[in-house]
């Protein structure tokens, strides 16, 4: 009997430099969020969600974003 295809999210992974000068890599976004390959001001948003959810987690506290690249570029 055949599978039945299950949904698969794919994600983008982005290099994100903050303004301190520290940079972490490798950070997931889903692609579906994303506008096309030009449109990375919604990945923005979702990392700085995710940057919001950390230091709540963590005790860390919250850097602001200067810049983010797609990983390999």
């Amino acid at each position: 009997m055949a599978r039945k295809s299950t949904a698969r999210s794919e994600f983008v992974m982005f290099d994100v430099f903050y303004v301190d000068g520290s940079q972490r890599s490798n950070r997931k976004v889903d692609g579906n969020l994303l506008g096309g390959l030009d449109s990375d001001e919604t990945a923005k948003a979702a990392i700085e969600e995710q940057d919001r959810l950390i230091p709540e987690k963590s005790g860390l506290p919250s850097l602001e974003i200067k810049s983010i690249k797609r990983s390999g570029k």
